[in-house]
């Protein structure tokens, strides 16, 4: 077996190692041999008063952050009060997320249970049935577009922002944009679901309220990143890729705002529909 690439110095009992210096050669190409920083991945498990609740491949830092994200954005618990605890341990092939909830949100993970494995986060594996793949979401207040300039200037801010992408080339990002249109938080993760949990709990630990601003995400939009964004709050949502068609659909019922920043042209607004 390879050996596992972190450490335990940070703020949760672990901190990635640097990212691994990696050699490779290039098929037909003239420089020969050459090497390159990879980002890490590793199996990370969640724990909830001592009961399994799925295993996710994720980037092992913001681990307490993600703890927060994921059981919000999973429709675990309704919000951060129901967590009394987390603690990070190491085992032989992962790390443990232990999650300490209270009661009443024990019950309902419980009665949610199910075995979910992913690769890199990968939001719906491991889902049951359909009606848990589409699940209901609540319904928020039509709130205002962000304004145009705050959406049209994002893509020219965002690499200054993304510090280990910049390094690896291999993470996807999620970003908090304030009201006066300045990005305050930005978390990266190999799994784009897993960046998207990492924010939500930043903000949380950071006493901000999602729907005073909005979220960026560098990946494409799914309908788990659209269920995340309304189960935290956010009042928009907008991605550098083109979102699916049901992600716009769901979008819509909600009333998330949803927007997609194209590279050369202005930002189109899919949520809420035109008229």
């Amino acid at each position: 077996m390879p050996p596992l690439p972190y450490s335990s110095n940070n703020q949760s009992g672990f901190q990635a190692a640097h990212p691994q210096l990696h050699s490779y050669t290039e098929l037909g190409g003239q420089k020969g041999t050459a090497s390159i920083f990879l980002p890490e991945e590793v199996p990370v498990a969640f724990v909830y008063n001592g009961i399994s609740q799925a295993v996710m491949m994720a980037s092992p830092f913001d681990l307490e952050d993600l703890a927060i994200g994921y059981s919000i954005g999973s429709g675990l618990i309704k919000d951060a009060a129901c967590v009394y605890g987390i603690e990070v341990t190491q085992g032989l092939v992962g790390i443990q997320l232990q999650i300490s909830v209270s009661q009443r949100a024990f019950t309902k993970i419980k009665q949610l249970r199910r075995s979910q494995a992913g690769s890199t986060g990968c939001g719906l594996c491991g889902v049951e049935s359909l009606a848990n793949a589409l699940p209901d979401l609540p319904v928020h207040p039509t709130r205002a577009l962000p304004p145009a300039q705050h959406l049209s200037k994002l893509r020219s801010c965002l690499a200054s922002h993304q510090l280990l992408a910049k390094q690896t080339g291999a993470l996807h990002a999620a970003l908090y944009v304030d009201e006066r249109g300045e990005i305050k938080l930005c978390r990266e993760d190999v799994g784009r679901h897993n960046a998207m949990d990492k924010l939500i709990g930043a903000l949380l630990n950071d006493q901000r309220l999602p729907s005073n601003g909005f979220v960026v995400v560098t990946s494409r939009c799914s309908l788990e990143l659209i269920q995340k964004a309304v189960r935290a709050g956010f009042s928009t949502l907008a991605t550098l890729s083109a979102p699916t068609d049901i992600s716009v659909s769901w979008a819509r019922y909600c009333n998330l705002n949803l927007v997609h920043i194209p590279r050369s042209s202005a930002p189109r607004v899919y949520s809420p529909e035109p008229v």
